[in-house]
């Protein structure tokens, strides 16, 4: 009986709007959170006359909130705003086909108008949670145009290439001579073996008149059209055909000379269809080249060039794919310096102090973005220079640093003078015999000890891999312009299905990486090449729409489309990410973070309104470690406010550390460790409240409701944790208190 009092007392007072089914096992447990009956709802402790614009949120599944149950009860009874956690994300929303489905968002949008919540917009553009077939497919390779293969060519072969041009002739010999002073065109179609240059030249023969100052003729492996115009120096009746530095197939079609403005072809049978050659076509009598007519082949597969590092013109901050020894010291980004380049521009530029013992005490690295196995092919290619002349040596490294193997193949001798180097190389087991060679080195202490101090200039870098086929990469420009197409099409139809109701945006989620330099000291976007494993099941949009014009593409979509369907009130676009408040680096993501939006509104037009922190935190029983957490959480909060942008707490919720550095589950967690997590909340909402000025607070969201279910590694959030502020029945908990205590400032 008196057990029974107790539940239905506990029932009654400790339930937040009658949405918990309550099972006590522990009677003795009930004292310990009796006192939770005299919180009001979380709401409530928000000083509305000190604080007029913050908003209380609550992120939650959209459909449960549709459904009006007890999740709408308690987040329409605690909280101003709601966040969607997937409802409201690109992958969500389209299907393969690239076809928009908004229903749940509608939905959504009704049910929080009755409510008269508002909704937080989580996220316009992000890398996870895309739709990763339809958007790949936006930007994949495009087929070639069919082959040309009808009718009839001239071919001719030959064994090997010669030492000079004259050494393998074809003759012309016209029935009415070019006459000098008149201006004549040649064109022809014309393919070969493997890409040639070769001369055209004129003379009548025996007569010491050869004319050799005529455009050359140039041949690709696949069909393409030259034209070529010239102005004898004297009258000549023969064209000369020179390949005798080539070795291999040429292919002739549709040739035609005409006298300047004229249309008389002077060249019989110029199609090759009546499946003779006329008489007119000869070779000297000692070659042993064959010619012949044959049916048209069409092209064969064409070589494709894939990009394997980023920037390498020096012309943008990415320096992921290049580094360098700094003057003596360790391995670092390689610096970029402006008015160095070969064209005037910029650089990559590696300095030395000389005098070292060792040729490889100065190096540069070129960091592909992924390894390179047996049997690719790889095309590298640069122009250099150095202040002082000086041999170099070239190696194979796995990271920049990792040694492979003593030759790399591509060792260079440095002059003063702008040199360009180009070398197809294909990758062999000893060069990668692990599959793991990342990495083409340059050791520039050649000489050593008596190697000079120097500086090294590197510009116009391309590393490449080679491979053949049927169909042709989209060029940058083209796939920007799809994938910009694409990011346009998404946000008008989110901003169409929220009709204007939503007016607080995630506008780019998570864009900051946790490493790399930017070429002014902070770290660089998130990208394919620097996510590791991740990058498979991502979808970079930066990569393709540039580092800057990523978030202005994003914010201008979400201007533009939001007033034009139904959006009055003003728009506030928020840039969210994680780990701002890191103790390891200092908070060196929150400060990226600033100055990349510096760098994104830099442009005059783009306005970034605020700034979302997630604040996936934990408590740390280590009391040195939780200190040194609590004053990283202060200097983020420091950082933030003095950026003078809108800040929101956007994603906070909280699991428990033990000493050993452990993860406690729900189910192990002893009440004093529940209490230290009240304190920590009320610490966080606290500190927001006294660093952030009150017109840059937006809010603060919390994550999690109730503790998460399963365990850990499966697919829920932080499985098996502690990590919201009523239990898994709905009942509040310690961490409820803290973080109301935190609301009211005590």
């Amino acid at each position: 009986m008196v057990w029974g009092t107790l539940v239905a007392a506990l029932l009654a007072s400790c339930v937040d709007t009658e949405i918990a089914d309550v099972t006590v096992t522990k009677p003795e447990s009930i004292a310990q959170y009796e006192y939770l009956n005299d919180y009001a709802p979380l709401k409530s402790y928000i000083d509305r006359a000190a604080n007029p614009d913050f908003k209380l949120g609550l992120a939650l599944a959209a459909n449960e909130f549709i459904e009006g149950g007890l999740v709408f009860r308690l987040a329409e009874a605690n909280f101003d705003e709601v966040t969607a956690g997937n409802a409201m994300k690109y992958a969500s929303c389209v299907n393969d086909k690239g076809e928009m489905n908004f229903e749940t968002v509608d939905k959504f949008v009704t049910a929080a108008q009755a409510a008269g919540i508002t909704i937080y917009g989580h996220t316009l553009a992000w890398h996870a949670q895309q739709n990763n077939k339809y958007l790949n497919s936006l930007i994949k390779d495009k087929e070639l145009p069919p082959s040309v293969g009808e009718g009839n060519c001239l071919h001719i072969n030959t064994s090997e290439a010669k030492a000079n041009p004259w050494d393998w002739q074809n003759y012309y010999d016209l029935e009415s001579p070019l006459l000098q002073g008149k201006s004549y065109v040649f064109s022809m179609r014309t393919k070969a073996s493997s890409a040639v240059t070769f001369p055209l030249w004129i003379e009548t023969p025996n007569a010491g008149n050869t004319h050799y100052g005529i455009p050359q003729i140039s041949a690709g492996t696949t069909w393409s059209t030259i034209s070529i115009e010239f102005t004898p120096n004297s009258d000549c009746s023969r064209l000369l055909f020179n390949f005798g530095q080539f070795g291999g197939d040429l292919w002739f079609d549709d040739m035609v000379l005409v006298e300047k403005g004229s249309e008389q072809n002077m060249i019989k049978n110029g199609t090759f269809e009546e499946g003779n050659l006329p008489s007119n076509w000869s070779k000297p009598s000692w070659h042993a080249h064959s010619y012949s007519i044959i049916p048209t082949p069409g092209d064969a597969a064409v070589e494709i060039l894939t990009d394997i590092i980023t920037n390498g013109d020096a012309q943008g901050s990415e320096t992921t794919n290049f580094v360098s020894t700094h003057v003596g010291g360790a391995n670092a980004a390689c610096d970029i310096v402006d008015g160095v380049g070969k064209d005037g521009s910029r650089a990559f530029v590696v300095t030395s102090a000389g005098g070292g013992t060792n040729s490889w005490d100065t190096q540069f690295f070129l960091y592909a973005d992924r390894p390179l196995v047996e049997n690719d092919v790889v095309r590298i290619s640069f122009d250099y220079r150095a202040d002082t002349s000086n041999n170099s040596e070239s190696q194979a490294h796995a990271a920049p640093g990792a040694y492979i193997h003593y030759d790399g193949g591509c060792a260079v001798s440095f002059t003063t003078e702008w040199q360009h180097f180009e070398k197809t190389i294909t990758i062999n087991t000893t060069l990668s015999p692990e599959g793991n060679m990342q990495t083409f080195a340059w050791n520039l202490d050649v000489g050593a000890p008596n190697a000079p101090a120097n500086k090294y200039y590197f510009d116009n870098i391309k590393l490449q891999i080679v491979t053949k086929g049927n169909t042709i990469p989209l060029t940058p420009e083209e796939k920007k312009e799809a994938l910009t197409r694409a990011m346009n099409n998404w946000i008008e139809g989110m901003m169409k299905a929220t009709g204007g109701y939503v007016t607080t945006w995630d506008v780019v989620n998570e864009a900051i990486s946790g490493g790399g330099n930017d070429g002014e000291g902070f770290y660089v976007l998130q990208s394919a090449s620097n996510a590791g494993a991740d990058a498979a099941n991502n979808f970079y949009w930066q990569d393709y729409l540039g580092s800057e014009d990523y978030v202005r593409i994003v914010v201008a979509a979400a201007r533009k489309y939001y007033a034009e369907n139904g959006g009055v009130k003003p728009l506030k676009l928020f840039i969210n990410d994680y780990n701002l408040e890191s103790t390891w680096d200092n908070n060196q993501k929150a400060k990226s973070l600033v100055h990349w939006i510096e760098k994104w509104e830099s442009d005059g037009v783009t306005k970034i309104d605020g700034i979302g922190t997630q604040m996936h935190v934990a408590y740390r029983a280590n009391a040195a470690d939780q200190q040194k957490q609590e004053e990283h959480v202060v200097k983020m909060f420091e950082i933030l406010a003095k950026s003078g942008k809108l800040v929101k707490v956007s994603e906070l919720d909280m699991g428990y550390v033990d000493e050993s550095g452990t993860t406690v589950l729900t189910k192990d967690m002893t009440e004093e460790q529940h209490k230290a997590m009240a304190e920590y909340y009320k610490f966080i909402v606290k500190k927001y409240f006294e660093i952030i000025p009150v017109a840059q607070q937006y809010g603060i969201t919390q994550w999690c409701a109730t503790d998460a279910p399963g365990a850990p590694g499966d697919s829920n959030w932080r499985g098996g944790e502690p990590v919201g502020l009523w239990d898994s029945n709905y009942n509040r908990k310690h961490t409820y208190a803290g973080f109301a205590d935190g609301l009211a400032g005590k």
